[in-house]
């Protein structure tokens, strides 16, 4: 008779183990004793490394199953039944569905498991219970740590996120790449100039800046290259995943997905308020006044235009009647030169039958009257000159102020873990080399946690303060200049603006501004 011989090691058995009781060669040679022990030929030996007994698409075992298809042999050899598969639906599916239709004994000879052996079957399905079972287990211990690693501010990804690399002498922590940490800033100010993404992602390709793709696989990054010819082109979903990360303020955000169960692959969305999110854990490429901006502008869904980018009130302009978004229209005048209008959205959409009455204004004339309530505000109660500012602190200290404060929660939440884990062993609910490694794996991180305590307390003690007053002051002028109202500064300062219907006898119109301040 024939046999295929089939091994398995994953990563996890070579860390419970440590000795050679499991290796790949180890198995080969006690099932070839074994099988020429019984007068079998042999027709393979198919080994799979580094696999867990739950992947269903390890190749060397998919490789056995077609030949078991086809009936190239009558016997498949494991040393257990766990290294053919720990997953209880490929036993019923293999060892007690399709094996006996293709003619294909399944032996594990470490289990006593034979299924010419009649009466072995509830043997087989209780270890292949236990398997899973132990495989459903281990997937929540690791997950216990990963949380508690996410809970630390660790950064536990794969590839860092454009703009960031894994700093050299700890992988869970992320430094600055400054190639690409400098385009993130640029998208950042053109999103605060009033650009959409569509035409934020028009300008990086104009301007021949690498995509995040590109760059990471130009700079070693690694991963699959895309078959698409666009994958080197920005748009508009990439422009808007980087203008709504938290990350770029100096917060890791982790956990934001999750699988369906310890077996799917199958990645499902958690809920915002089940994040993992800490504060300080990195230096910021955005400051926090300038990413919460952005996120106003980006609530107001603020359009670009076919002819360049939205208008500087664009989501603020409202009709005072129905409450509808205002929209930008392009009239002609009778000299031919063109005008923009904002006309109530209900009205313009709505066809034939108007659910609500034009409400229109000229785009240029309500930014001029914005801007002189603006530029009254400013004068009676403003004075540049002698306004008493105080320096704006240093973003790296505070930057430092926040990840040692961070540091100080996660050394004690680290502490307590430990005792939880303890009584976790006790309980019998880990093992006691589950426990030893994950205990190790609390410890180092404790270690380096000090560690990184000390170092931040002497970078603030050493890092001065510098006087930022001057660029506030330029800021402000620049802002408050009003040529051209900065986009801005419209967001930061009005909640709302509406627009009542023209009075037909007076031509007086009603505009109401609603101030944030």
């Amino acid at each position: 008779m024939l046999c295929a011989i089939y091994t398995r090691l994953s990563k996890e058995d070579e860390i419970k183990k440590g000795d050679e009781s499991e290796s790949i060669q180890n198995q080969k040679n006690l099932l070839t004793k074994y099988a020429l022990d019984h007068g079998w030929d042999i027709y393979s030996i198919y080994c799979d490394e580094d696999y867990s007994g739950a992947d269903s698409m390890r190749p060397d075992f998919n490789r056995m199953l077609e030949a078991a298809r086809q009936k190239k042999f009558q016997i498949v050899l494991c040393k257990s039944q766990s290294r053919f598969t720990r997953d209880m639906e490929l036993v019923e599916k293999y060892i007690h569905g399709l094996f006996p239709i293709w003619g294909i004994r399944f032996i594990a000879v470490a289990d006593n498991a034979d299924t010419e052996v009649k009466g072995n079957k509830k043997a087989r399905q209780i270890n292949g219970l236990v398997n899973e079972w132990y495989l459903e287990d281990l997937s929540e211990n690791v997950r216990m740590v990963f949380d508690m690693k996410r809970r630390q501010g660790q950064y536990i990804g794969g590839s860092p996120i454009y703009g960031y690399k894994l700093d050299p002498n700890d992988r869970h922590k992320l430094i600055v790449d400054d190639e690409p940490a400098e385009v993130v800033r640029k998208i950042y100010r053109l999103a605060l100039d009033g650009h959409g993404k569509q035409e934020i992602a028009h300008i990086m390709n104009d301007s021949g800046v690498q995509n995040p793709t590109k760059y990471k696989l130009e700079h070693g990054a690694g991963g699959r290259v895309p078959t698409s010819k666009t994958f080197e082109m920005w748009n508009k979903t990439t422009i808007w995943r980087i203008l709504r990360n938290e990350m770029y303020a100096g917060v890791m955000v982790q956990g934001t997905k999750r699988k369906a169960s310890y077996k799917a692959k199958t990645l499902l969305d958690v809920p915002k308020d089940q994040w993992f999110r800490v504060e300080g854990t990195h230096e910021p490429i955005i400051d926090r006044k300038t990413f919460d901006t952005v996120q106003k502008m980006m609530d107001l869904r603020s359009r670009s235009s076919r002819n360049g980018p939205a208008h500087v009130l664009s989501g603020l302009v409202h009709c005072m009647d129905c409450g509808s978004t205002m929209s930008k229209n392009t009239g002609i005048r009778k000299n031919g030169t063109r005008d923009q209008y904002l006309r109530c959205r209900l009205y313009v959409e709505s066809g034939a039958q108007k659910k609500c009455t034009r409400h229109g204004i000229r785009l240029e004339s309500l930014i001029e009257l914005v801007s002189e309530r603006i530029r009254k505000y400013v004068e009676e109660y403003f004075d540049l000159d002698e306004i008493d500012l105080v320096p704006k602190k240093n973003d790296h200290i505070s930057v430092l102020e926040k990840e040692l404060s961070g540091a100080c929660a996660h050394l004690e939440k680290t502490s307590a873990a430990v005792k939880g884990l303890y009584m976790d062993k006790v309980s019998g609910l880990i093992t006691d080399d589950q426990f030893t490694e994950f205990n190790k794996s609390f410890l180092e991180d404790k270690q380096k946690i000090e560690k990184r305590i000390s170092q931040i307390q002497k970078e603030i003690a050493d890092a001065q303060e510098p006087d930022g007053k001057d660029e506030i002051l330029e800021r402000a002028k620049v802002l408050l200049s009003l040529d051209p109202l900065p986009r801005e500064l419209a967001v930061l300062l009005i909640k709302d603006i509406r627009i009542g219907e023209k009075n037909a006898g007076t031509g007086v119109q009603e505009v109401e501004i609603v101030w944030r301040f």
